[in-house]
Order: structure tokens, then sequence, then C-alpha cells
């Protein structure tokens, strides 16, 4: 018997080092940064203000206070964020520009069309370099240098080349996040479609099996985690690609628009409760990729 099993706390220890524990610990730790924050970035306008009224005496408990109801903060504070963020989602209509969850649908069309394509353009490009060498020492060096390039830089370009040949609405944005997401779909299933063992490709080649029939059957079984791995920061990145699309373009609708519609109108509990669903709708799509990842391990008698 062993020193753990002997404690009568055991549980108790098991607890406290259990996930959902350790999550709990750090948002707590974030959310007093956060108002730690919000006081500190909220004082200095908040003390001119109280200067040019020609208030000298004031107390740390009203400065606090103050800067935790700010109508236009510095830095909103955390009740502010999510008041706001109950009105826009919760008490709003889906259908009135002023929800958040309308904005969130019209970034998540974006995002999951870019991420089709880019995910489609990733998994051909690395089906044709694993195949032919030649192209792997040719496409590589650009694929990855692709990526060197800032896409809010990129972004104003495309949406301008695209809008000369009459290309407007959706399209740009989803090509964006294409842009995005499908590096880390082509790096992780050129790593995938490569990592069969040579002994199983001699197998392979023993049974008479073509090309195709090798990337059927093994490459592409194979590759399966890494793709999943793959897509689940490439969902991510869409949304990314969405949310930037909107911005040079002054679109009326999606989190990019209301983001800068708080931008313009110094409105930044808006911009945050924004930067949250943002977050949420990013963090949404990674989980329905990491269901259908296990389903399918499930459904191929894998670990799920």
């Amino acid at each position: 018997m062993t020193l753990a099993t002997a404690l009568p706390w055991r549980p108790l220890v098991r607890f406290g080092g259990s996930t959902a524990l350790s999550v709990c610990a750090i948002l707590l730790l974030i959310i007093v940064i956060w108002y730690a924050g919000t006081v500190k970035m909220n004082a200095g306008p908040l003390l001119d203000r109280y200067e040019r009224a020609g208030r000298t005496e004031w107390s740390f408990s009203e400065l606090v206070a103050d800067a935790m109801s700010m109508e236009r903060p510095v830095l909103p504070a955390p009740h502010q964020v999510a008041a706001d963020f109950n009105k826009s989602v919760f008490q709003t209509s889906i259908t009135s520009r002023r929800s958040l969850v309308y904005h969130a649908w019209v970034t998540l069309e974006a995002a999951l069309l870019g991420f089709v394509l880019g995910t489609l353009l990733g998994i051909g490009l690395a089906i044709v370099i694993v195949h032919v060498a030649a192209l792997e020492r040719a496409m590589m060096p650009w694929i990855i240098a692709s990526q060197t390039i800032p896409i809010l830089a990129i972004a104003p370009m495309i949406i301008v080349v695209l809008g000369s040949f009459g290309v407007v609405g959706l399209a740009p944005k989803a090509i964006i996040s294409a842009y995005l997401c499908f590096f880390p779909v082509a790096i992780g299933m050129v790593k995938g479609l490569t990592s069969p063992e040579p002994i199983h490709l001699d197998l392979m080649r023993t049974y008479n099996a073509t090309t195709r029939q090798t990337l059927r059957f093994l490459r592409l079984p194979a590759s399966l985690p890494f793709l999943f791995t793959s897509l689940k920061v490439a969902i991510s990145l869409s949304v990314v690609g969405a949310i930037v699309g909107e911005l040079p373009t002054g679109a009326q609708a999606g989190l990019g628009a209301r983001l800068l519609a708080g931008s313009y109108y110094g409105q930044t509990v808006q911009i945050w409760s924004a930067l949250i669903m943002a977050a949420i709708l990013a963090g949404g799509c990674v989980g329905v990729i990491g269901m259908i990842q296990r389903g399918i391990d499930r459904r191929f008698g894998g670990t799920p």
C-alpha cells in the first residue's frame, strides 16, 4: 500500500488536480488581473476628469467605483462586458443588427466556406507534394513563405483585386480565410501522408497495389490524426481570416464590422463583447472538429 492510497484525503488530492478546478483557478486569476488592469488603465482619464472638474478630494474606493462604471472606459470591467454580451446575445432578436448572434452567423458563413476551400487546397497540395519529389522542393518554400506576409497587409489587396473583377460579398472573405487555413492543413497532411513505416509501403508493393490504392488504404488512414490536429488549427484561423476580411471592406455585418463600429465610436465595451463572441465561435468550431474526430475514432475502432 502506498502513501497516496492510505491517506484519507486522497479524493481531495485527486479533485484538487482535476482539470475543471485548474481551469476555474486560471479563470479566477484572469478576472482578478482584468479588474486590476481596469482600475490601472482607467485611472488616468478619471484623474484628468477630476482635475478639470476641480475635484481635489477623492478616495481610492471612489476611484475604483468610477473606473468600473465608466461609459467609455479604456479597459471595460468584466461585469460591463458580461452585461453587454447578455444584452446583445440573449435580450436582442437574432435577426437584429444589434445582435451578436446575427453578426457571428455572418462571420461563420465566410469562415466555413474559407475553411472548406483551404482544407481542399491543403489536402490537394499535400497529395501532390508527397507523390512528386520535384514539386516538394519547388513548392514547399513558397508555401512556407506565403505565411510570412501579414494578413492585415494582404487582405485589402485581395479585396481590391477581386472587386475589380466584380467579386464582392462573401467570396473575398472566404478566400482570405482559405489563405490562412490551407497552410496548417498542407503541412499536417504532408507529415501524415509520409508517416507510414517503410515496411508498410513495402507490403503494399508486395500486394502489387497501385499508387492510388496505397493512398486510399494506407496513406490516408495513417494521416487522419495529423489531419484532425491541423483542422483544429485551420478552423480557428478561418474565423480570424473572416473577421480580418470584414475590416477593410467597411462591412455592415459580421464580427469584424462590429469591432470596426466600436472602434469608430469609442465603444470599447462593444469591442470586447465582439471579441468574446469571436472566441466562443472559434472554440465552438474547434469543439465540433473534436467531436467528429472522436466519432471517426470510434467508428474505426481507435481510442476516442
